[in-house]
């Protein structure tokens, strides 16, 4: 594994991770009976992620752009792999990106610091909003992680292929 690879492998597992524990007050948000305690756990944990201290909000941020750099990174070889697998890993990442400060942001500080004019069943609806979006951002990451297991595997296979033809180039030459 090289670095760029690493570089992005290291932020796409970091978030996933982050993702996961979100997802046990999501999947209870989206898909379970929405009680009044299923609420008030939803309210409470994205209230504390909304006010951790400013040094993780900056780790977060910085391992955004880490993930983006060694995408940036790997596509700079320019070749058919970097193209198709790292071009569409980028594209992903790209538009996870956009879910986050499109999406995320917002409904988190609508969740956490409600306006005057934000109901309860304003505030109920962000919530739910805010746990569809980390699904979403959840699969993204998912793809991400399959593109790159798939330019590997297409590696090998190449490297495999080059073996077998110069091992029937050297046999021909050894008949002549």
């Amino acid at each position: 594994m090289t670095f760029k690879q690493a570089a992005v492998l290291a932020p796409v597992s970091f978030f996933l991770g982050i993702l996961f524990i979100c997802f046990n007050v999501d999947h209870k948000l989206l898909w379970g009976e929405l009680t009044e305690t299923v609420i008030a756990d939803g309210f409470s944990f994205y209230t504390t992620f909304f006010n951790s201290p400013p040094a993780i909000k900056a780790l977060l941020h910085g391992m955004i752009g880490v993930g983006v750099l060694g995408l940036v990174g790997k596509l700079h070889k320019w070749d058919d792999s970097a193209m198709f697998f790292d071009g569409s890993s980028l594209g992903v990442y790209v538009f996870a990106i956009a879910v986050y400060t499109a999406v995320i942001c917002p409904t988190l500080k609508t969740v956490a610091i409600p306006l005057e004019e934000d109901t309860y069943s304003d505030r109920i609806e962000a919530v739910r909003v805010l746990a569809a979006a980390n699904v979403i951002i959840m699969i993204c990451l998912g793809l991400i992680l399959t593109l790159q297991a798939g330019q590997v595997y297409a590696k090998r296979l190449e490297v495999q292929a080059i073996e077998v033809d110069n091992k029937a180039l050297d046999k021909e030459k050894k008949e002549q």
